[in-house]
């Protein structure tokens, strides 16, 4: 089965109609975060996710905690998927699923050492898909992802062979290792934001460099 793409960190409907030129799966679109590359406002990711239709999903990045706070931020934003880039703290997956039944749940796992394993497995059943990213959310500042940094791949095969819904890998990819990461981990889908970038603009050729290595896999 082909491995999907998501370019995440999109900050304008023109970076959003050239990743969906160049063949992605998925968009991301960042929301307030306490560090880290790509967040734009509100309005903004509502303006974008206008112009992503089906088959192309639209990610939005929370880091809210709290299941009334990110069923409100999907009402702002509109996106078809929500991506949990933190530990959900107040209300369940079931209260988002019950105000939001047509809404992808993706939870962001941070991947730090084998206690990551347990992480997943709590969730798993409870969500559609698990993001694996290289983020510290117990840091002073947290980190939520856009670190550009790897982890341990090995833990992320051990996720992948564990749960029961698929897996998207994030964290330090580009074209030159991801065809590896692939090769080592065997996630459903690839996510990438640095590593397609220059000077903070989307740039096509590492986009299509990116996208290429993927799919000759």
């Amino acid at each position: 089965m082909r491995v999907r793409v998501k370019i995440c960190c999109i900050s304008s409907v023109e970076e959003a109609k050239l990743a969906i030129k160049m063949g992605a799966d998925a968009l991301g679109l960042v929301g307030k975060m306490p560090s880290g590359p790509g967040p734009i406002a509100d309005e903004l990711i509502e303006s974008i996710t206008r112009h992503i239709h089906p088959p192309v999903s639209s990610f939005l990045l929370t880091s809210e905690q709290s299941a009334t706070a990110i069923i409100q931020h999907i009402h702002r934003v509109n996106t078809n998927t929500v991506q949990i880039v933190d530990e959900l703290t107040e209300g369940s997956y079931s209260d988002i699923r019950k105000a939001l039944p047509h809404l992808g749940i993706v939870q962001v796992i941070h991947v730090k050492g084998e206690e990551s394993v347990d992480e997943a497995l709590k969730v798993h059943e409870m969500i559609d898909a698990i993001l694996l990213d290289s983020g510290n959310p117990q840091a002073a500042v947290k980190t939520l992802g856009g670190t550009g940094n790897t982890h341990n791949w090995a833990i992320s095969r051990k996720i992948v062979e564990s749960v029961k819904v698929p897996v998207f890998l994030a964290g330090g990819l580009h074209a030159g290792n991801v065809q590896q990461a692939i090769n080592e981990v065997k996630p459903f889908g690839v996510d990438i934001c640095s590593g397609v970038r220059t000077n903070g603009g989307l740039d096509p050729e590492k986009l299509t460099a990116f996208i290429n290595a993927v799919i000759n896999v």
